[in-house]
């Protein structure tokens, strides 16, 4: 093994540490599986400073230390700056060196060439606030943050800086209102110390406390919804594998921005799939409060939440809420 394999676990290792600590206390089992998503990224580490195969000290040397794996990469990505991954993990190691104006740089780059990677755009916003002297998300951090949740609205990092954002700008019913879906998506226990970060959210509003029903409550209006694609669509059209599908609810006759929406790969179809109050990107848009909802699902090769042209759409299906049968999409289909 070359000195670069260890250098680059410290690396991932240093900067989990450093990055997430301040989620410990909120989302402990949200922090396990981002440990496991940046040990899986020192394997791509590997790809942008050279090949696996590259590894054998017989061919190259390995570099000693951190500041040198991040010369390296630094340099990389001077002969090759497309690569969005490589922007990322350079991010990260000038994180774990306290870089942070050079890490803000790099995960804009980053976000830049992912915008559709909603976990890129969170980790570029966090980067915003980190070269930030008050700690603060600024305007562009709070932009990232919305597109992240739009493009992933159960991106639960996202969603708890949006809070963070709104509380630092003073929005604090916005804060809670953003907060309250994370109590549906987190354990019992981390949901118990998340709720007096709301509560507090809401005092500071001239809001009364959650109320104990509410606290649980996003599931309320839940809409089932089971996507399909028609047949004689799919024996004619060659689908590509890394597609994705958007099922989405959102007002009648109204703005196309959704209420509730959820991305899912065409490889799931045909696929069952329920809405609820978790899955809205915007808080002060809740499918719980609506009585009618347009329903819709469409293919996207681009991955974008935004129609685009070449989208597929089913038919739009309106119903009133709430709905105990499944509404059926059939994506494809001659209308």
């Amino acid at each position: 093994m070359t000195p670069f394999v260890p250098v680059a676990i410290a690396l991932t290792l240093a900067v989990f540490a450093f990055v997430l600590k301040p989620l410990w206390p909120h989302s402990r089992g949200l922090f396990a599986a981002i440990a496991l998503t940046l040990a899986v990224t020192t394997f791509a580490l590997y790809r942008v400073v050279g090949t696996p195969a590259a590894l054998d000290p017989k061919v190259v040397a390995g570099p000693e230390t951190l500041g040198d794996a991040i010369t390296q990469l630094e340099a990389k990505l001077q002969t090759d700056p497309g690569q969005a991954e490589g922007w990322r993990l350079l991010g990260r190691a000038y994180v774990a060196e306290q870089r942070f104006a050079d890490a803000r740089e790099a995960y804009t780059r980053a976000a830049k060439l992912a915008p559709n990677d909603a976990e890129t755009q969170v980790e570029a916003a966090e980067s915003r606030a980190l070269a930030n002297p008050q700690r603060r998300f600024d305007a562009q951090a709070v932009s990232m943050l919305q597109r992240a949740l739009l493009l992933q609205p159960q991106q639960q990092r996202g969603r708890w800086f949006l809070g963070i954002a709104q509380r630092q700008a003073g929005n604090h019913a916005e804060a809670a209102a953003t907060w309250q879906p994370l109590l549906a998506q987190v354990d019992a226990k981390t949901a118990a110390s998340l709720r007096p970060q709301i509560d507090a959210a809401r005092r500071d509003a001239g809001l009364p406390p959650l109320p104990e029903a509410e606290a649980t409550a996003t599931s309320a209006n839940a809409l089932t919804v089971k996507v399909t694609l028609d047949p004689d669509f799919a024996s004619r059209v060659r689908l590509d594998g890394s597609a994705s599908i958007f099922v989405i609810a959102r007002m009648p006759g109204g703005a196309p921005m959704p209420v509730a929406v959820e991305k899912r790969s065409v490889q799931e179809l045909p696929f069952t799939v329920t809405l609820d109050d978790s899955d809205g990107p915007m808080p002060t848009q809740k499918l719980s409060a609506l009585q009618d909802v347009e329903v819709i699902a469409r293919l996207s090769a681009s991955g974008n939440a935004m129609r685009q042209e070449g989208d597929i759409e089913s038919r739009a299906v309106r119903v009133t809420l709430p709905v105990t049968e499944p509404v059926e999409l059939t994506i494809g289909a001659a209308r």
